[in-house]
């Protein structure tokens, strides 16, 4: 997702420096007019806003602390982004970081996947002041179809955990559903479109029925990024001294997948697990 995202900003006229640990990886966004820099550090040096895009808390870290973090080379007063699905403990403590610094720190994590991201329909999710989000709007804009300020700094990341929280459990459901009627003597094709077509067919269930019954599990989103968004969640809620019945339900199905093998597939795969049952 941040290679659009990286190309949206490109083509919105903004100059650009990216960073990539594989650097192969940031190469056609070189060929499209990006400086590539060998460090995060080297990335936000002389940046007014500086983003981060990554799969999770221990690779945020890596990003901005540290020599080589993007914290220790950006300017003060520029705007540290993290668009990344992070715990919102992790987020308190790097908008301290980047305040030590001299720089004002949003977290906007986005709704959205590989497709919203090339074709800039983000929706970005935003914690943080008024005042340094109007600072990023427009590189917002240039990413995404709307933007949401839920609150202080924190409110973007613990939004982002309840939407994957409920998209997670719908997820399982239908996989639970689908592995159902396969193994039954209903007439699939006429017993699915009354669920995607029907009450229980919200976006994500229509979704990723599609690509359960075409077997298509070519990564769109990651089932094992699905798992740790989930265990994110339960333990974002645990702290408060409440349990996510469901979500935990629903991990525990993720992290049978993955233990089968279907980690770096798209999260529809999840149904395999229970499709390894027939017969």
């Amino acid at each position: 997702m941040g290679s659009g995202m990286a190309r949206r900003l490109l083509d919105a006229g903004f100059a650009l420096t990216v960073y990539n640990r594989d650097r192969a990886k940031a190469e056609a966004l070189g060929a499209s007019g990006a400086n590539i820099a060998a460090t995060p550090r080297e990335a936000a040096a002389r940046a007014n806003l500086v983003f981060c895009m990554v799969a999770d808390d221990t690779a945020s870290r890596a990003m901005w602390l540290g020599v080589d973090g993007a914290l220790a080379g950006a300017p003060q007063g520029a705007v540290a982004v993290d668009c990344s699905t992070l715990t919102v403990g992790w987020v308190r403590e790097l908008a301290q970081s980047a305040e030590v610094c001299g720089c004002e720190f949003v977290d906007a994590p986005v709704t959205g996947s590989k497709k919203a991201a090339a074709a800039g329909e983000l929706n970005f999710l935003a914690g943080g002041s008024a005042e340094a989000l109007e600072k990023i709007r427009p590189a917002l804009n240039a990413m995404g179809r709307s933007i949401t300020h839920l609150g202080p700094t924190g409110s973007g990341a613990l939004m982002k955990l309840i939407n994957n929280f409920v998209s997670g459990v719908q997820l399982a459901a239908i996989a639970e559903a689908i592995a159902w009627i396969e193994q039954s003597a209903l007439d699939r094709t006429k017993a699915v479109p009354l669920l995607t077509e029907g009450t229980p067919g919200s976006p994500l269930v229509k979704l990723v029925t599609a690509r359960m019954i075409a077997n298509d599990f070519a990564p769109n989103f990651f089932l094992k990024l699905m798992a740790k968004d989930l265990d994110y969640a339960v333990r974002e809620r645990a702290a408060t001294g409440e349990s996510l019945t469901t979500a935990a339900t629903a991990l525990e199905l993720c992290r049978r997948a993955i233990d089968a093998g279907h980690g770096t597939k798209d999260m529809a795969a999840v149904v395999e697990v229970l499709r390894s049952k027939r017969g």
